[in-house]
């Protein structure tokens, strides 16, 4: 568990407007700029935020996307040049809290009463390849193996920066964000399809495709 106050969100993003893009949509919301004062979160996110590709982005398991300043900073120093809040996309930027060492299904209290769960890792798609430029973009990032999560909203509050974030639960089935997403190992996708069946935790629908998809693989033929 976290220390009351030592994480926290330094800022709170929103699509600032969309932008054109050469993908199936042919538009992006992933232009999020900070915003100030307290804003209400629901099931569906941050009010007043946007996707524009509603099939792979949004909805109740992807309400939020939180990125750690740590590693904002360190893109930055790989691209030498500024990632500021909201540059990956994100809704939340969280300083003092390695968010990618979450555990699937951890819950965080955020400020006085939002609650939040994390549902997994994002997976890099070509939109943010373009909407960064850089060469090889979406492998690079893919690479690094630590992509920030997205969260589910339990109990609606109101978020702004500076609330405090403290991990409430965590599973204790010892399957990380970054170990899922780096590794998608048979003996993971059982470790939460046990915890699941053990607790009644509900897995995010998107997550238990690639933890079936693991299983499959795992068969021998």
């Amino acid at each position: 568990m976290t220390t009351p106050g030592s994480a926290a969100v330094t800022h709170v993003c929103r699509v600032a407007r969309l932008r054109p893009d050469d993908g199936t949509v042919g538009v992006t919301a992933i232009d999020k700029h900070p915003v100030d004062g307290p804003h209400r979160v629901g099931a569906y996110g941050l009010r007043g935020d946007v996707q524009a590709d509603r099939q792979h982005h949004g909805g109740r398991e992807k309400a939020l996307y939180a990125v750690d300043q740590a590693e904002a900073d360190h893109w930055a120093g790989e691209l030498a040049e500024p990632v500021p809040p909201g540059r990956f996309g994100e809704n939340l930027r969280v300083a003092g809290l390695a968010v990618d060492d979450a555990e699937i299904g951890e819950r965080w209290r955020v400020g006085e009463t939002l609650e939040v769960e994390v549902t997994g890792p994002r997976t890099p798609c070509a939109t943010f390849g373009r909407w960064l430029g850089q060469e090889r973009w979406v492998r690079r990032f893919t690479d690094h193996g630590r992509t920030g999560v997205y969260l589910r909203v339990l109990t609606p509050g109101a978020i702004r920066a500076g609330d405090g974030v403290e991990v409430a639960h965590r599973p204790g089935h010892g399957v990380s964000v970054t170990r899922w997403f780096t590794g998608r190992r048979p003996e993971d996708a059982r470790a939460l399809l046990a915890h699941e069946a053990a607790t009644g935790w509900a897995m995010a629908e998107y997550l238990r495709e690639h933890v079936e998809r693991a299983l499959r693989q795992a068969v021998p033929r």
